[in-house]
């Protein structure tokens, strides 16, 4: 029997228009945009759909963006009958999971991701931090040459995306060191990527106890669904257990290669990716060959999968 997994987004993902055609189309889209904006107490939805783009890209905003448009997806595909043996989310996806696993209810989760991001846009000065990607090279070499560029600053792997797409972190000037020795060592690019902050290495440390603070409030249940964590790239449904996880994610590296391997080790031969693009679901095929990829952002790409599922 093949196992389907659903993951989920993180932040880069967002596009303005994302999600309308689905809210116009399905009224379990509309009732999670609808929460959403009840949640925020603003038309987080006008966002989506009008943008402006600036505005929407501020970290603060994409981040309940993103997870608001990912889970009017999953109403969506749940309504026709598709299920998940395991769910997981690339850094902020995760938060999405946890709501499809039923850990969080959607507007603490939105609620949360809005602080979340915030406080992360807060944590270090413009122009301080910076990200790149890394291209053509395998990631423990990678994080050789970050550990010989960083001289007492810090710099990181923060994203382990594919076996050729590794994702670094930290200081801007340790980030600008770093590319002679990623090319030194066989690199075929390294791309500054156009970030707000430095995600997913120690510069985010300040976040964690802002974001203690909020999470302790929000209630948490026990995962329906297993969900594979970024952190220890294995499945997680213990309740206990979502909050510590969620605090580690912000300065730990998101183990997507790991995440993947996990998914497949337990029988998962479907991939489904719920939410705007289709980052996940190229990454996935970069990892293994042996599962089948899917997405769903709109109404085109919905029927295209259904109908490949098999689904109603």
């Amino acid at each position: 029997m093949s196992k389907i997994a659903f993951v989920f987004p993180g932040q880069g993902s967002q596009k303005v228009g994302m999600g309308k055609d689905l809210l116009e189309k399905f009224p379990e889209a509309r009732a999670v945009f609808d929460a959403a904006d009840d949640a925020l107490g603003e038309k987080l939805s006008s966002l989506c759909f009008e943008g402006p783009e600036d505005a929407l890209k501020l970290t603060a905003n994409t981040q309940p963006a993103i997870l608001t448009v990912s889970l009017a997806v999953h109403a969506i595909v749940s309504k026709r009958g598709v299920t998940a043996s395991f769910v997981a989310g690339h850094s902020l996806g995760e938060y999405s999971a946890l709501v499809a696993a039923g850990a969080l209810s959607l507007p603490d989760a939105v609620r949360a991701v809005r602080s979340r991001g915030s406080f992360m846009q807060e944590a270090v000065p413009a122009g301080v931090g910076a990200m790149a990607a890394v291209l053509g090279l395998e990631p423990e070499k990678v994080k050789a040459a970050c550990d010989a560029a960083a001289q007492g600053e810090v710099l990181a792997p923060a994203n382990y995306n594919s076996p050729e797409q590794t994702v670094i972190a930290g200081h801007a000037s340790a980030v600008a060191r770093a590319e002679a020795k990623l090319k030194e060592a066989g690199a075929r690019r390294v791309m500054p990527l156009p970030v707000s902050a430095p995600f997913h290495c120690a510069l985010m440390d300040p976040v964690k106890p802002r974001l203690a603070e909020v999470l302790g409030k929000v209630k948490v249940s026990a995962p329906r669904i297993p969900v594979v964590t970024n952190v220890e790239a294995r499945p997680n449904a213990d309740a206990s257990r979502v909050v510590p996880l969620l605090l580690e994610q912000v300065s730990a590296p998101v183990r997507w290669i790991e995440c993947v391997e996990a998914l497949k080790a337990e029988g998962v031969t479907r991939i489904v990716e719920l939410g705007p693009g289709k980052v996940l679901a190229g990454l996935v095929k970069r990892i293994s060959k042996d599962i089948e990829t899917f997405n769903v952002e709109d109404s085109a790409s919905l029927e295209k999968t259904l109908a490949a599922l098999g689904a109603a």
